[in-house]
């Protein structure tokens, strides 16, 4: 089938490289030339474990292509998926500007029956507007041709996405339409052969259910944090606790681990869009509003304890940081809960040396070159004299670290630990002042 992808971001590009690799014809389009100069170079813009080999076999092959050409896009695919940038917009809420452009698009090229699929994470009604945007530029155009907006949310995991694309454990396509819905079907036949994952609903429900997701996973977060917080205050252990609760299946284990709080591009963001969309129809989400609020103090414990630790002065002190993505097995550092932390201790004075095994590139983008902040070659060279050491991601090379060699290496063995992935007892043994999440403190 001939597939068009606006948008070569994190989601379009994941979703047209698994489209490709099963067969079809895939032409992504987007209006950075710089990022389609790249991506037909062999590099791609993000970090996605398997990604770069999938692009590179699939470009080979022909059935992956990449354009600045709008109405190639438009011409090329009965399936025109939008999977555009949608940020937020100032009062949280999310911003469909480039959406609705990219269905003013389609709508001015289109010359043959199109298939328009919201694949972007947005707002119940959005397929409404992207219906009226391709309708009324038809009418500009005095044209009658047959449409249908689709609404099919993406999800991946970032570190995770290409499994969670071709073994998915649902598809979800909401549409009104028995033709579209076969088509649809037909198209992700190769990811639903063991048992039948696709499920067929209503527009809205579909484009209702992708923040659902997003935001319950948010609120067992933010529900383990709180949980922790208690724990550190009442002398309990929070990772005991987790595995008394976890062991529920009811429960089970998935997303409640305590930490310094989540980040990404997508947590965040759909906790406020779907806030603010409750707010649009006059009803206040409480229990959202709970789940941002808690997430947003949990990211400044780690420098709380810090600073406590440190009686408020942590001037002229350098820290090493292990982890700046917001999760393992990606770049992103969009909210990381890493940035929050070395920004609050750039402003009481301290340095911060620091290194991640994909991130470093994103962080110099980000933050540029400045004195307070050394992005280093190994977990290593972070953590040689430096007077404390702050785990901010759980990446597997700092799991297993030899504690003899980094307490010489360190002015003083101290740990704070943001993602509790020590043992404090282990830490207690070889000498380390150990503070971590929701356990008390070892060795102080």
């Amino acid at each position: 089938m001939k597939v068009t992808i606006f948008g070569t971001g994190y989601v379009g590009l994941v979703t047209g490289t698994c489209l490709a690799e099963v067969g079809n014809d895939v032409l992504c389009v987007d209006v950075d030339k710089k990022k389609i100069d790249l991506l037909n170079n062999g590099g791609i813009p993000i970090y996605e474990p398997g990604l770069e080999e999938l692009v590179a076999k699939n470009r080979k092959h022909g059935k992956l292509k990449f354009t600045t050409d709008i109405e190639k896009g438009v011409k090329h695919g009965l399936f025109q998926f939008i999977a555009v940038g949608t940020p937020p917009d100032e009062d949280g809420s999310a911003d469909l500007q480039y959406v609705l452009k990219v269905a003013e698009t389609v709508g001015q090229h289109m010359d043959e029956y199109r298939i328009v699929i919201d694949k972007s994470t947005v707002p119940v009604g959005t397929a409404d507007r992207v219906t009226e945007k391709v309708q009324g530029k038809l009418d500009e155009r005095g044209v009658k041709l047959d449409f249908d907006v689709v609404s099919n949310p993406e999800f991946l995991k970032e570190g995770a996405a290409i499994d969670d694309f071709m073994k998915p454990d649902r598809i979800i396509v909401g549409t009104n339409n028995v033709r579209t819905a076969e088509l649809l079907k037909a198209l992700y036949a190769p990811f639903n052969r063991n048992h039948d994952r696709l499920i067929i609903m209503d527009i809205r429900s579909a484009e209702l259910a992708k923040y659902a997701a997003n935001a319950m996973l948010a609120t067992k977060i933010s529900f383990m944090n709180e949980l922790s917080n208690i724990a550190e205050l009442t002398g309990a252990d929070i990772e005991q606790v987790r595995l008394g609760i976890g062991s529920d299946p009811r429960i089970g284990y998935h997303f409640i681990y305590p930490g310094a709080g989540y980040g990404g591009s997508c947590f965040p963001k759909d906790v406020r869009a779907l806030e603010r969309t409750a707010k649009s129809y006059g009803y206040n989400a409480q229990l959202l509003a709970s789940v941002e609020a808690v997430n947003d103090s949990q990211k400044h414990v780690v420098v709380n304890k810090i600073l406590k630790h440190y009686h408020g002065n942590v001037k002229d002190k350098t820290f090493a940081m292990w982890g700046l993505s917001f999760k393992p097995n990606t770049d992103d550092m969009r909210e990381a809960s890493s940035r929050v932390v070395m920004e609050n201790l750039w402003a009481q004075g301290a340095k911060i040396r620091a290194y991640d095994p994909q991130a470093m590139h994103e962080a110099t983008r980000i933050y540029g070159q400045r004195k307070d902040l050394e992005l280093v070659e190994s977990p290593e060279d972070a953590v040689d004299g430096v007077d404390a050491l702050i785990v901010m991601t759980e990446w597997n090379v700092f799991r297993s670290p030899d504690f003899s060699v980094l307490k010489q290496k360190m002015k003083t063995p101290i740990i704070f630990d943001g993602r509790n992935i020590y043992n404090p007892q282990l830490l207690h043994e070889f000498g380390f002042i150990y503070h971590s999440i929701g356990r008390q403190v070892v060795g102080s």
